[in-house]
């Protein structure tokens, strides 16, 4: 494997890391919480594309799905006769209902195919339910198809496929039959739930709460949720809600962590990463191998006849390690130039930091994916 340098991102945010040298900016609290109760419901359901040009699908299930369409339709097939049809698809289709939606809501939906379907393009959805968990109907979905890959199929069986066109989404699909009752505006409290479970950053949030609203108002739960008391009337409380999710405060910073990505050869490296004292050894092997075809000629008045041999060549070289040593406390800076010194490849790399982080030197959470 080649050595390649790797790009190396500073500072952290959860698992993805940002440059942070200087002191933490401060942030609204509705970027760094939800509200507990607050979320989206999900939805599903099955159903029928028609209108394909003939890249549809002829399984069982289709043909009884056609059949009971056509019956729910009045239309009566005679007994025996079973429709095969290459331009219709059975079709699974999700969607997420937001919070607070209200009946007549447009929400988007994506919809799947489930057989040997190869395209939806140019198919339109026929009027489905779209069930909840608890088979309760929330939303009907109609409209046509829009796909964003495509598929061609020539007549000797070559064929050339761009994206993915079984897959495909409605936008403003599905109209909302029914609403999903909130707790929104039960109880004398509401409960905010960190993005990131932190214990200073839940009691900075509580502290900050406090000193706008008043002592009492808000109690850090654990490191991951925080009490606050709201007012009872509902609209008063949305009053409050929009007040308190615009405070800005600081967020503790993360924990130290190094994500490494193998695939790509990208090193995303927290600067709150420390090494204490530590040396490292890294040296590489390489093997080459030639391969080459010598001609064997027969001697003069000999029976003997010309023939091709192979011949291989094999030259091992061990490359010359360095030794690096690393001085207690070592910052990022002196982390990252130390590991594009010696040149690691993705797994040299990964290698060198699982063994830092054994032997106790590496102080972080080593990630890879």
């Amino acid at each position: 494997m080649g050595h390649r340098k790797f790009s190396i991102v500073r500072g952290l945010i959860g698992l993805c890391v940002l440059a942070a040298t200087g002191a933490v900016s401060a942030e609204r609290i509705k970027d760094l919480v939800s509200i507990n109760g607050i979320r989206s419901n999900q939805l599903i359901g099955y159903g029928l594309v028609v209108g394909l040009d003939g890249s549809g699908d002829s399984e069982v299930f289709t043909q009884q799905s056609l059949n009971n369409m056509l019956q729910r339709l009045g239309v009566t097939l005679p007994a025996g006769v079973k429709p095969k049809s290459k331009n219709i698809a059975a079709v699974v289709i999700h969607a997420d209902l937001p919070p607070f939606a209200s009946i007549g809501q447009q929400i988007d939906i994506t919809i799947s195919t489930l057989g040997s379907a190869k395209s939806l393009r140019g198919g339109s959805l026929l009027m489905t339910p779209l069930k909840g968990i608890d088979n309760n109907v929330y939303a009907i979905a109609q409209g046509n198809a829009v796909v964003g890959g495509f598929s061609v199929n020539g007549r000797d069986g070559s064929s050339v496929v761009n994206g993915i066109p079984t897959v495909a989404r409605i936008p403003g699909g599905a109209v909302v039959e029914r609403t999903v009752p909130s707790p929104f505006a039960d109880g004398q409290q509401i409960t905010l739930s960190l993005h990131q479970a932190d214990f200073t950053t839940a009691e900075r949030l509580s502290k900050t709460i406090n000193e706008t609203f008043g002592m009492g108002t808000a109690w850090a739960q654990d490191g991951g949720t925080v009490g606050v008391s709201a007012p009872v009337n509902p609209a008063h409380r949305v009053s409050f809600v929009s007040l308190l999710e615009n405070l800005e405060m600081e967020a503790a910073e993360a924990a130290a962590r190094i994500v490494v990505n193998s695939r790509t050869g990208t090193v995303v490296i927290g600067r709150q990463v420390r090494v204490t004292t530590a040396a490292i050894s890294h040296g590489g092997l390489s093997v080459t191998i030639t391969e080459s075809t010598d001609v064997s000629q027969p001697g003069p008045l000999s029976d003997g006849e010309t023939a091709a041999t192979a011949r291989s060549d094999i030259q091992v070289r061990a490359g010359s390690g360095r030794m690096l040593l690393f001085e207690p406390g070592i910052d990022l800076a002196d982390l990252v130039g130390a590991i594009n010194r010696i040149g690691a490849a993705p797994d040299d790399l990964i290698a060198i930091l699982q063994a830092l982080r054994e032997s106790g030197a590496l102080r972080a959470e080593l990630v890879v994916i």
